[in-house]
């Protein structure tokens, strides 16, 4: 595999239009058997309804040693700026605009270093329905999970890699991460 300028990847990282991006130690990273256990819950009504959703995705131990492949990456941010607590329009706004430069980066990213591990916010969104339980997924070399499926407490993640989480008031940030080296 060829040697990887993590600057010039921040750089094309923000081109694709994310607002910040921070290296990523993969060491830090951390599944917990909480979060994965909060996917159980449901609140985003997913659970068992998606490949890119557990139980689907695997094992929070199958997560995690498909992690600890890695020893680094980048987390990807999507911010927006709020009118107030109660902007729900200008909050889809932005997790549909961290949707679309996650997915058109991860193509670039899987195209230029195959075998990385790209994780989101939320369920792989690349088909209107998801296959599952009923039929293969449609693609799974597109296919990404979301970063609490694999047990990771995105906020803590930032922290361990100086990365802010939270930018001020009335502010909402997206984040994503990818693995590649």
């Amino acid at each position: 595999m060829k040697a990887i300028d993590f600057n010039q990847l921040k750089e094309k990282a923000l081109e694709f239009g994310f607002n910040h991006v921070g290296e990523l130690n993969a060491d830090t990273i951390v599944a917990r058997d909480e979060v994965r256990s909060d996917c159980a819950k449901n609140k985003c009504k997913v659970y068992d309804k998606n490949w890119s959703c557990p139980p689907a995705c695997g094992t929070i131990d199958e997560c995690a040693a498909q992690m600890k492949k890695y020893k680094r990456g980048l987390i990807l941010q999507t911010t927006g700026q709020l009118e107030d607590s109660f902007d729900f329009e200008t909050m889809e706004e932005t997790a549909e605009n961290h949707r679309v430069n996650c997915n058109r980066f991860a193509e670039y990213i899987y195209e230029n270093f195959p075998g990385s591990l790209f994780l989101v916010a939320g369920a792989c969104t690349r088909c209107k329905t998801c296959t599952y339980p009923d039929a293969p997924c449609r693609f799974p070399n597109e296919m990404n999970s979301s970063m609490e499926a694999y047990g990771i407490v995105v906020s803590d993640l930032c922290s361990a890699n100086a990365i802010p989480y939270y930018y001020g008031p009335n502010t909402i940030t997206y984040v994503g991460c990818v693995l590649i080296d």
